[in-house]
C-alpha cells in the first residue's frame, strides 16, 4: 500500500506499507516499511513540500518496470508527477509529468486507469491492451473542491497522457458528480471484471453540528464505471450488491403527471429508499420547450435560479424526497428541457436543497448538470438513493450524477415522504416507477 505521509521537517513525503499477516481475510494490520520514505521533495527535484500527496495504484509496464503517479502544482499548474521503480521500493522520479494543466491549482487524488472501447468489463490498472482501451485521468481540485476527467490515450513509449481533442481541463468539463463528491478512487475488482468507484460525501452542517452528531463525512454508495457507448464520457451505476437490500417494493406505470400535480409514492420507508423512475413527453409538447438562452452554459447556476418553485412549460419535473407532509421541507431532483436552434433540446437535472432543512445552519446549495439525452427519442431515467442524510441522483442511466447532503429536522423517520411532481405547463408521463425500502448494510469486519 502506497500512501502519503508527514515527515519531521513537515514535508508530504510517499511510503509503503505491507500487510502483517497474508493469511487474514481483512488485512487488518499493515506493517510500515522500513526503507520509507520512497519519494521525498528535494532541492533537486524541486517538488512542493506542501502539494505533493496521494499516490495513485501503480501499474506495470511491458517493460517490467512500476509506475504511479503522485499529485503536486507548481505555481498555478496542476501536476501528475510520474515514478518508476523496478522492485516497487526505490521509486525513481520521471524527468516530465505523466500530465499537466495550466490553472488547476493543486492535483489532489489523482487517478489513472484504462476503460474498454468494447463493453461494460472493467479492465486491470496494469493491461498491456492497446486495441479498444481508452484512458481515464481524474484530478481533485484543492482550489474549488471539484473533480473532473478527461479521456484519452496514454502513449505508452513516452509515458504520457494525451487528452481527446476538445478536452476541458477543468471542473467546468466532465465530473463523476456535480453535487457533494470528492476525493474518489477506483480499483479493478478482478473477480467480476468490473471497475469500482469510492467518493467521499463531504458535509453540509456547520462544524459545532458536526461534533454534536459525532461524524463528518461518509463513503458515497460504491459505483460500478464504463465507457459510455459514444465514446464521449463515463456511465456510473450502484453496484449491483446494493439490490439485496431492496424490499417492500412499489410500481407506478403509465402515470400522467398534469400540471401542477403531486402524486404520494406510499408503502416504501421514504427516509431510505431505492427509487427508479422513467418520464417521458408526448412529442407535440416538445415544442412547446422554453428556448435555452446561448449564455446559460452554467448547469448550477440555472438551477440555482429556477429551482423546483419556478414553473417552466416543460418542467420542472421529478421526484421530492425526503419531504414532510405540509412541503416544510423536501429536497426536490428534477428536471426541465430546453429547445436549442436547429430543433435539438438540452435536458437540464438539478438537485434543489433549498427548502431541505428548517435549519438554516446547513448548506443548502442548489447542483445542476445537463443530461446527454433527446427527449424526442429517450425517456429521462432517474434513480434517486435516499439514506436519511444522503440523496445520489443518477440521471440518463448514469450520465450524469449528482449527491446531496441534506438534514431535515422534520421531514425524518416516519415522518418522511416521497412525492412524484410536475410543476411545468405541459403533462408528463410516467412509463414506469418501482420504488423499495431498503434495508440496513452489514458492515463486515473482523472477529479478533
Amino acid at each position: 500500500m502506497l500512501y502519503t505521509g508527514i515527515d519531521p521537517q513537515k514535508k508530504q513525503v510517499q511510503n509503503l506499507a505491507v500487510p502483517k499477516n497474508l493469511s487474514d481475510p481483512y488485512l487488518v494490520e499493515w506493517v510500515k516499511s522500513p526503507r520509507n520514505p520512497l519519494a521525498a521533495p528535494t532541492t533537486a527535484n524541486q517538488i512542493n513540500a506542501s502539494s505533493f500527496r496521494d499516490p495513485t495504484t501503480a501499474w506495470l509496464g511491458q517493460d517490467g518496470v512500476w509506475r504511479m503517479i503522485v499529485g503536486s502544482k507548481r505555481r498555478r499548474r496542476g501536476l501528475a508527477v510520474l515514478y518508476r521503480s523496478r522492485d516497487f521500493v526505490h521509486w525513481i522520479k520521471a524527468q516530465h509529468p505523466l500530465h499537466s494543466a495550466p490553472l488547476n491549482g493543486m492535483w489532489e487524488c489523482p487517478d489513472f486507469f484504462p476503460v474498454s472501447t468494447n463493453g461494460v468489463n472493467g479492465i486491470d490498472t496494469s493491461s498491456l491492451m492497446d486495441s479498444g482501451v481508452r484512458h481515464v485521468l481524474k484530478v481533485s481540485l484543492d482550489d474549488t473542491r471539484h473533480e473532473y476527467y478527461t479521456i484519452g490515450t496514454y502513449d505508452r513509449s513516452r509515458d504520457r497522457y494525451i487528452p481527446s481533442k476538445g478536452s476541458v481541463e477543468n471542473d467546468s468539463g466532465l465530473r463523476y458528480d456535480y453535487g457533494k463528491f470528492y476525493a474518489s478512487k477506483t480499483f479493478f475488482d478482478s473477480i467480476k471484471n468490473r471497475r469500482i468507484l469510492w467518493g467521499w460525501i463531504n458535509e453540509s452542517s456547520s462544524v459545532e453540528h458536526d461534533i454534536k452528531k459525532g461524524w463528518s463525512g461518509v463513503q458515497a454508495i460504491p459505483r460500478t464505471v464504463w465507457l459510455d457507448k459514444s465514446g464521449k464520457q463515463l456511465i456510473q451505476w450502484p453496484v449491483v450488491e446494493l439490490e439485496r437490500l431492496r424490499t417492500k417494493r412499489v410500481d407506478l406505470t403509465n402515470k400522467i403527471l398534469r400540471k401542477g400535480s403531486v402524486v404520494s409514492i406510499s408503502g416504501v420507508t421514504a427516509s431510505q429508499a431505492d427509487v427508479e423512475v422513467s418520464f417521458s413527453v408526448w412529442r407535440s409538447d416538445l415544442e412547446k420547450a422554453e428556448s435555452l438562452d446561448p449564455t446559460w452554459t452554467n448547469p448550477q447556476l440555472i438551477c440555482s435560479q429556477k429551482g423546483a418553485s419556478v414553473a417552466g412549460q416543460l418542467g420542472p419535473f421529478g421526484l421530492k424526497v425526503l419531504a414532510d407532509e405540509q412541503m416544510k421541507e423536501y429536497t426536490a431532483v428534477f428536471f426541465r428541457i430546453f429547445k436549442r436552434r436547429g430543433n435539438n433540446y438540452v435536458v437540464l437535472m438539478c438537485s434543489d436543497q433549498s427548502r431541505s432543512s428548517l435549519d438554516d445552519d446547513n448548506d443548502k446549495t442548489s447542483y445542476g448538470a445537463f443530461v446527454d439525452v433527446d427527449p424526442q427519442h429517450e425517456e429521462l431515467s432517474l434513480r434517486t438513493l435516499i439514506d436519511h442524510s444522503i440523496v445520489e441522483s443518477f440521471g440518463g442511466m448514469g450520465k450524469s450524477i449528482i449527491t446531496a447532503r441534506v438534514y431535515p429536522t422534520i421531514a425524518i423517520g416516519e415522518g418522511a415522504k416521497l412525492y412524484a411532481f410536475n410543476y411545468g405547463a405541459q403533462n408528463v408521463t410516467i412509463p414506469r416507477l418501482s420504488a423499495w425500502s431498503m434495508e440496513k448494510a452489514q458492515i463486515n469486519q473482523s472477529q479478533r
